[in-house]
């Protein structure tokens, strides 16, 4: 425990914390019945602590293990933690008073929390622009597992820089100021119904969606590689690493297509459990021909490289 806690003890230290949100959210959603936007209070700190804790461990290891730019890298972590614990902080505090956190500016103090959360996630964002260039120059174990971390640390890049989207005023809220600058939901008010947990909007466009997918991309392209290395183990066709790599291509590929597929739907309004047919056909031609590439790589496998010849004495 103690050499994990080394990785980068700042951001260890935030997911320390962050299990420690995540054990009150969850006793906050027990017995508290308040709703905030039609969600119950505890629901979104309990989101952000997960998706923070994740985001803590996964870039504590990175850094770690980076061969140059590590105490660039390092020293950007530590700032990150620093604006993790001001956003959690902030998040958890407007739970506890029955207010949203995100775009409220209705009153002096409501504006200077947002301000701060602002500044504080613009900084998270510099910061992961330093150590997602500090990324590419990490080399593990295998090809297929450093091509996923570059490709899931770039998307996760992206997906975080479309959480902008959602911080400017509606039509709407601009037509009748409320206090409100700022919404998730895109055609609707923020509040509607949503799938159960993530709270995605199931009537209207939900940019918390591409956000979210893009963010951890950093890791679900990752866990993708380590199991096919897993299975390499045991199944003959994936015992290369060359076919191994070249499904993790396809899969970055097949991930970098949803982003903007989503992205783009959730900004014309639709809900993600009833795409139209020009998005349903989009989203079914990228599963689709993910498919026929990765049969294609396990069809039509590499030679077996040459084994090496040793010499005579």
């Amino acid at each position: 425990m103690k050499a994990v806690f080394a990785w980068h003890r700042p951001l260890m230290t935030v997911a320390a914390l962050m299990i420690v949100s995540t054990i009150v959210c969850l006793v906050g959603l027990l017995v508290d019945p308040r709703q905030i936007t039609g969600m119950e209070a505890w629901a979104k700190p309990l989101k952000f602590s997960l998706s923070i804790l994740l985001y803590s461990v996964t870039w504590a290891w990175l850094i770690a293990h980076l061969p140059r730019w590590r105490r660039i890298a390092h020293a950007a972590g530590t700032v990150v933690a620093v604006a993790l614990i001001v956003e959690q902080v902030l998040i958890v505090g407007a739970a506890a008073a029955g207010t949203t956190s995100h775009f409220n500016v209705s009153t002096p103090l409501a504006s200077a929390v947002w301000g701060v959360m602002a500044i504080s996630i613009t900084t998270l964002y510099v910061c992961t622009f330093v150590t997602t260039i500090a990324v590419f120059f990490l080399r593990l174990s295998t090809r297929s597992t450093t091509l996923a971390v570059r490709a899931g640390a770039l998307l996760a890049l992206a997906g975080m820089g479309l959480a902008y989207l959602m911080t400017g005023p509606t039509a709407a809220q601009l037509a009748d100021f409320r206090g409100i600058a700022g919404a998730h939901t895109v055609g609707l008010a923020d509040g509607g119904p949503g799938l159960p947990v993530l709270g995605w909007s199931t009537v209207g466009g939900d940019l918390r969606i591409p956000h979210f997918i893009g963010m951890h991309a950093l890791q679900l392209l990752p866990l993708l590689a380590v199991l096919l290395g897993w299975l390499g183990r045991r199944w003959h066709p994936l015992a290369d690493d060359r076919v191994r790599t070249r499904l993790v291509v396809v899969a970055t590929a097949a991930y970098a297509a949803v982003l903007p597929l989503v992205t783009v739907q959730a900004l014309a309004g639709q809900s993600i459990v009833r795409p139209d047919g020009a998005f349903l056909a989009a989203g079914w031609t990228i599963a689709v021909a993910a498919l026929l590439a990765a049969a294609a790589i396990l069809t039509f496998r590499p030679r077996p490289l040459p084994s090496p010849t040793v010499a005579p004495a």
